[in-house]
């Protein structure tokens, strides 16, 4: 055998190995391949109980499911599909994306540290695409880069991913390929290896999700891709407030928060009522040592974090993004401001060409209970009610229910909480508040005293004693 001929037979030989082990997979194989489940509602699936394998605490994806699979000769199988899809950001607006199994998010895809896991990606999208498992320790070869560790996977075949979940922790995965446009629509999901020992920093209820955005115009129904910065849709697991589901625990439980960040922006997370620590990061958990109370947590892009806190605290209690415009809906970024602008004559103007034209912004962008005329197929800014009115907030926000007499595994939603007599925030009823202005004796500013009592309307039962002050040399 010649050289030439004897390096063809290697290239041969390497190319039927691909073929077979990577890439093009025949019809008669499909039918070896795990099932590819589909998720069609938008609303979070009860935890998936492992049925096989080695035992784990399940995780709960907020506003999405976990990847069913199945066991072969000691390997964890799973089966994704890339493919375009219909998500429902909130009830009335749908969104053209792409992503996995009928839904953007993919489903989570959950292990146990050391698992042998074999992953089917299957592309029905109309290029090629692959899949990087991001924060992995795995062979060069599966890290999913395609032109760098693979080639991209064609339109219509399949390939195959198969490494070991070496070390527990919170991971994501997404494309390397034409990455720019195939996560800009949505193609992206969770993963969480669960430690071998079950008990290990073990928790009552595990919520995950990813934080990602969109440009999608009012009226338009697929994200303009090459937008950078000035997104209009702000979204946890591509739902925006109202459509966010509530995290629902148990009083007393022991609560993790796992949060994955794929937009191109930072996001300081932030909870309502209860301080938390940081006890995950995507480099495994945090040295107990190196933790501290926080109430908000910046999750800088591509980072993962999981937070921890018990749930002493009753009620509803808010979990958001504290940059103001990421709890919002599809926000107009030409409209002008308009506070302080007196539109009295050119709004009579307007009214009599436009019959029932109102006058906005001139005081704030409070809507209150109005509601204005959209495009279809996109949101309000602020959509969502509470027990006490409209919630002025949209994109990423969504409550912490905070329930007693759970039932371990309850996750529906409880209603709004009920808060008790005497409880909840009242409007003052007494005397009007005196001027702001200071006396001045010997030099001192001295304040107007408050009374001695407030007066309470009648279904707030116990008085409320205010502390007599002098001046600041009391202080």
């Amino acid at each position: 055998m010649t050289q030439d001929t004897s390096m063809k037979r290697r290239a041969f030989l390497r190319c039927s190995a691909l073929a077979v082990g990577s890439a093009a997979v025949s019809q008669v194989a499909l039918a070896a391949l795990p099932d590819a489940a589909h998720q069609a509602s938008p609303h979070t699936q009860p935890p998936l109980t492992p049925g096989s394998g080695r035992p784990y605490q399940p995780v709960v994806t907020l506003n999405g499911w976990t990847l069913p699979w199945r066991m072969k000769n000691g390997v964890k199988e799973f089966h994704l599909v890339a493919e375009p899809v219909v998500r429902e950001i909130a009830p009335g607006m749908k969104a053209n994306l792409w992503g996995y199994n009928g839904q953007s998010p993919g489903p989570t895809i959950e292990v146990v540290e050391g698992d042998r896991v074999r992953i089917f990606v299957t592309n029905r999208l109309p290029e090629h695409t692959s899949v990087h498992w991001h924060g992995q320790r795995l062979p060069n070869g599966m890290d999913g880069i395609s032109g760098l560790t693979q080639p991209g996977i064609p339109p219509g075949k399949t390939f195959v991913y198969e490494f070991t979940a070496r070390r527990a922790g919170t991971f994501m995965y997404h494309p390397h390929a034409d990455e720019m446009v195939q996560m800009a629509m949505g193609m992206m999901g969770f993963w969480v290896t669960h430690p071998k020992n079950p008990d290990f920093m073990r928790v009552d209820r595990d919520f995950v999700f990813l934080l990602n955005a969109y440009d999608i115009e009012p009226g338009a129904a697929t994200p303009k891709v090459n937008t950078m910065l000035d997104f209009n849709l702000w979204t946890w697991n591509s739902r925006a407030f109202p459509g966010i589901d509530p995290l629902v625990v148990r009083q007393n439980d022991r609560v993790r928060i796992r949060v994955g960040n794929l937009t191109m922006t930072n996001h300081p997370i932030h909870l309502h009522g209860h301080e938390f620590t940081v006890t995950g990061t995507d480099g495994g958990w945090t040295p107990p040592a190196s933790r501290w109370p926080e109430v908000t947590t910046d999750i800088a892009v591509g980072q993962m974090r999981a937070i921890e806190f018990d749930a002493t605290e009753e009620g509803d209690w808010s979990l958001h993004c504290h940059k103001s415009h990421h709890a919002m809906n599809a926000m107009g970024h030409s409209v002008p401001t308009m506070i302080g602008v007196d539109q009295a004559d050119v709004a009579d103007k307007i009214g009599k060409l436009i019959p029932d034209y109102m006058v906005m912004g001139d005081k704030g962008g409070a809507m209150g209970d109005m509601e204005m005329p959209l495009p279809d197929n996109t949101l309000p800014m602020t959509a969502g009610r509470g027990p006490y009115g409209p919630i002025e907030m949209g994109g990423m926000f969504s409550v912490v229910k905070v329930r007693r007499n759970l039932a371990r595994n309850d996750y529906r939603d409880p209603g709004w909480y009920k808060a008790p007599t005497g409880s909840v925030a009242w409007e003052w009823k007494g005397d009007a508040a005196e001027s702001g202005k200071a006396d001045v004796a010997q030099g001192k500013p001295q304040l107007h005293r408050a009374p001695d009592t407030q007066q309470i309307p009648a279904d707030q039962s116990a008085p409320v004693k205010v502390m007599r002050r002098g001046g600041h040399e009391h202080h």
